[in-house]
């Protein structure tokens, strides 16, 4: 037991000073990014330093399974300096057992990460989109979608209009049961339109069998209110910006991610990007456990062997080989090519049975 927390103590030390040294690296690259970005909206250092902070909690999380190898990689090489390794083996202590406490650490890192660092990832992601948008765009296109429907709103130069669906096609361009209404820069609600379809064309929405109220004063909206069997409304969207809008599921909090779900579909639209992503999360501390295999499989022995960078390369290689699986079946879930389980969970699966293989094959022939 003393060993086991010893081992689990000096990984967890390992894994926190990796985490904090990419941390700091990827904030002072970000925050030059930022400012090159940002050079034409003329922000100040403080704004740039803001953006960054937020920005780079994203950027560390992405590659956190890398640290997670890069971590393992180094506590194995320094137990097998200083000849630790020698001297557990010569207890007793086969390689599996001794990976019992690394690996139980990095599952709840794992789950931590999940559980508590995706939120907060989810939100400051959030937030920096909020902010580049503000500073690179002004107010722009929103899409939400709730359990009364779809909300969208459109910007324009007589002022801003508000458009409520119940239900849309996969990609937001026609909805069904739409309501629009638009409201002056000064003085509030200027009309109202229902229609039973809208189609977003180029430079507009083609509304079928559409009824028009105009709110003026001293007149009467439901006595003068007009039918339209077809009708067009400028629009400055397009099918890019309002799929945009959805925003990336990394920007949801796992937490909302089943609600938001639910939203979509009930909504018209393919939540399957977002149940991917879902998965993928479910999955990320047993990802997280192959990094360490894997690094341990390159590692654990003895120092005197010979060869050490050539297996350090070889374990890294093969971490990014992982990860770059993993992003692959990442896109073909996303793209309906194979399952959405399939997807999240055989790449971390696979790399576990592998490193596994590997591990009892250099520790036992």
């Amino acid at each position: 037991m003393t060993l086991a927390l010893y081992i689990a103590r000096r990984f967890a030390k390992t894994v926190l000073t990796v985490f904090a040294g990419f941390f700091v690296l990827l904030y002072l690259i970000d925050m030059i990014e930022q400012i090159r970005r940002f050079a034409d909206a003329d922000i100040s250092l403080g704004a740039a330093a803001e953006l960054a902070a937020l920005n780079t909690p994203q950027a560390v999380y992405r590659i956190l399974p890398m640290i997670l190898i890069l971590a393992s990689i180094a506590v194995f090489l320094a137990l097998a300096r200083s000849s630790e390794l020698v001297v557990i083996r010569a207890a007793g202590r086969s390689a599996l057992r001794m990976l019992v406490a690394p690996l139980v650490t990095t599952l709840l890192i794992g789950a931590l990460a999940v559980a508590l660092l995706n939120p907060v990832v989810a939100g400051t992601a959030k937030r920096y989109e909020t902010l580049a948008n503000r500073y690179k765009l002004g107010e722009g296109n929103v899409l939400s979608v709730s359990r009364e429907g779809l909300w969208l709103r459109q910007g324009g130069p007589e002022g801003q209009t508000v458009i409520h669906a119940a239900r849309s096609n996969t990609d937001g361009t026609v909805l069904y049961d739409a309501s629009f209404l638009a409201f002056a820069e000064a003085s509030g609600p200027v009309a109202r339109i229902d229609a039973a379809e809208a189609r977003l064309t180029e430079g507009a929405w083609s509304l079928t069998d559409a009824k028009e109220w105009r709110f003026e004063a001293g007149a009467n909206p439901e006595r003068e209110a007009r039918r339209h069997a077809t009708l067009d409304l400028p629009s400055d969207l397009t099918p890019d910006q309002i799929r945009d809008s959805f925003g990336t599921p990394s920007t949801i909090a796992i937490w909302d991610l089943p609600a938001f779900i639910d939203g979509l579909e009930r909504a018209g639209f393919s939540a399957r990007k977002h149940n991917v992503w879902f998965q993928m999360e479910l999955a990320l501390p047993l990802l997280l456990m192959a990094m360490v295999l894997v690094g341990a499989g390159f590692t654990m022995r003895h120092a005197r062997s010979g060869h050490t960078g050539t297996m350090v390369l070889l374990a890294i290689v093969s971490g990014f080989a992982i990860f770059l699986l993993r992003n692959f079946a990442q896109v073909l879930g996303e793209n309906g090519q194979i399952p959405v389980t399939l997807a999240a969970w055989s790449p971390p699966l696979a790399a576990v049975l592998l490193s596994l293989t590997l591990l009892l094959h250099l520790e036992d022939g």
